[in-house]
């Protein structure tokens, strides 16, 4: 079984510091969090930003500010969103795969999301993924609901993308695929033979289905982004306290945490 990777997601879209007032928002509180994530175990950030008013940006300057402020610190893998938030357009959402990082988001498919829609439609799709095929960014396949695995199998017929891909399994919006453990069980079944995979368990879905995604050879997301508890009722102290306790249950399962450069191995990254 390879090594297990940890994706911290410290900021998004929609959480607030009314949620978690340890919430990073600037673009150096982003890169000392990211920072202090890596210590504990993350090989992967899931990078969303905010603009000088705490709002969630697209902006591409403000992503290339936070990047090199984690690159002068950290080796962690940036891997930026391109959802962004409900209300943005695709232009502007594409805005940090400009700038060429590792690994970048590709969402497969529309989603209802609380009471928004969150809109992918498939020429959407196809243009993010030409964008990053050409600049050598990996996508990360991000999946909300079963649907979205096909959708991305159309991908490749389209010779778009190729195999193997890395999904993520966004499991627990409200709106999505539910967060119990015999969905995690179908989703992975779903799978094209020879993908990575991860899960992000939103809210009560974290620990969960991050617990069976180290056992059953997957690869785990949590941070802010998915969950601002550490415990019913409990707010976590950061994002470094939610990945280092992922690390922690790995090791005693008897499951090795993957370093950056080792992730970089399992995913293909090695350009």
């Amino acid at each position: 079984m390879n090594k297990l990777i940890i994706t911290v997601a410290p900021v998004g879209a929609e959480t607030t510091r009314r949620d978690n007032p340890n919430l990073p928002l600037s673009p150096e509180e982003i890169a000392e969090e990211v920072f202090r994530c890596e210590k504990k175990g993350a090989s992967i950030v899931h990078l969303h930003v905010r603009d000088a008013d705490g709002n969630a940006t697209q902006s591409k300057d403000v992503f290339e500010e936070t990047i090199n402020l984690i690159k002068k610190q950290s080796n962690i893998i940036i891997q930026t969103s391109t959802g962004g938030a409900s209300w943005m357009k695709a232009e502007e959402r594409l805005q940090p795969v400009m700038l060429n990082p590792e690994m970048a988001t590709l969402t497969a498919g529309t989603v209802n999301f609380g009471e928004e829609v969150f809109s992918n439609p498939m020429p959407m799709m196809t243009e993010f993924a030409k964008q990053m095929v050409e600049r050598g960014v990996k996508p990360e396949i991000e999946v909300f609901e079963v649907g979205m695995i096909h959708n991305a199998l159309a991908l490749i017929k389209k010779e778009i993308l190729k195999l193997p891909l890395h999904f993520d399994f966004v499991m627990g919006v409200p709106g999505g695929i539910g967060g119990e453990p015999r969905h995690l069980v179908h989703m992975i079944e779903s799978l094209p033979p020879g993908s990575t995979w991860s899960v992000a368990g939103i809210g009560r879905s974290e620990l969960p289905l991050a617990t069976m995604a180290i056992v059953m050879g997957g690869h785990v997301r949590v941070g802010f982004e998915d969950n601002v508890y550490y415990a019913k009722g409990v707010l976590a102290d950061s994002n470094a306290q939610l990945v280092e306790r992922i690390a922690r249950i790995a090791g005693e399962l008897g499951r090795q945490v993957a370093t950056p450069d080792e992730a970089r191995g399992i995913l293909g990254l090695i350009r």
